[in-house]
């Protein structure tokens, strides 16, 4: 579903991505962690359109979409939950999911959805501002599913979450993928991410420091000491 080729980029003058090479099939989650600063929030604003300048290549389902902006990436599959602002405070549940465009049958979608978040389906009416911080999650996977994307980015999706919430917000993620759609999953809580996903990719200083099948990262002694922390034993 997602192809990234020797992607540079960054703010300014300043290149944050150093050349990454990354593949995401359709069913898939693809962790990316690494430590503070190694680019990782950066690569998901490069995949949704959101990054000023970069170079390389970035192929949706085999069409290249490097200059397409941030609008039509949307429209031609691509969801985003940012890690912050990512829903309206101003607007109800059913507001902030009424606004998404490019959406056919719109009530009929926000229906389905909430069936899969019936957490929100119950305070439909309430504004966005006085969701908890699961709730508020919550929302914020609805609208990015708005448009049946083929390719959902999450950056930091557990951020600011208690254990019991991020634990939830893991399994929704799981039963994302199987339905089907790819999964990027940028987040800081990397053992609990690898342990759902298929494979992992670690950052550090801009590139792709190591990758390759989830399970194999989470015992590999390097991504240990250096970017997963030492796993206690139970």
């Amino acid at each position: 579903m997602l192809v990234i080729e020797n992607l540079v980029g960054g703010y300014g003058e300043t290149d944050i991505l150093t050349g990454i090479d990354l593949t995401l099939a359709a069913g898939e989650i693809l962790t990316v962690a690494g430590t503070n600063g190694a680019g990782k929030s950066t690569l998901a604003k490069a995949v949704v359109g959101l990054l000023p300048r970069m170079s390389g290549r970035i192929l949706l389902d085999k069409q290249d979409i490097t200059r397409v902006p941030v609008e039509q990436r949307a429209l031609k599959g691509i969801g985003y939950v940012p890690q912050v602002a990512n829903v309206f405070g101003s607007l109800t549940i059913t507001e902030n999911l009424e606004v998404v465009e490019g959406v056919k049958n719109t009530r009929a979608r926000i229906a389905e959805l909430f069936e899969l978040f019936p957490a929100i389906a119950e305070r439909r009416r309430a504004r966005a501002s006085s969701l908890s911080g699961g709730e508020r999650q919550q929302l914020a996977f609805a609208r990015a599913l708005m448009t049946r994307p083929g390719v959902i980015v999450l950056d930091e999706p557990t951020a600011a979450l208690s254990p019991i919430m991020a634990d939830e917000s893991f399994r929704r993620i799981g039963e994302l993928a199987r339905t089907g759609t790819a999964v990027l999953l940028i987040e800081q809580r990397a053992r609990q991410a690898l342990a759902i996903s298929h494979r992992g990719a670690i950052m550090d200083a801009g590139k792709v420091a190591l990758s390759g099948p989830a399970q194999t990262l989470l015992v590999d002694e390097r991504a240990a000491q250096l970017y997963l922390g030492v796993a206690h034993a139970s």
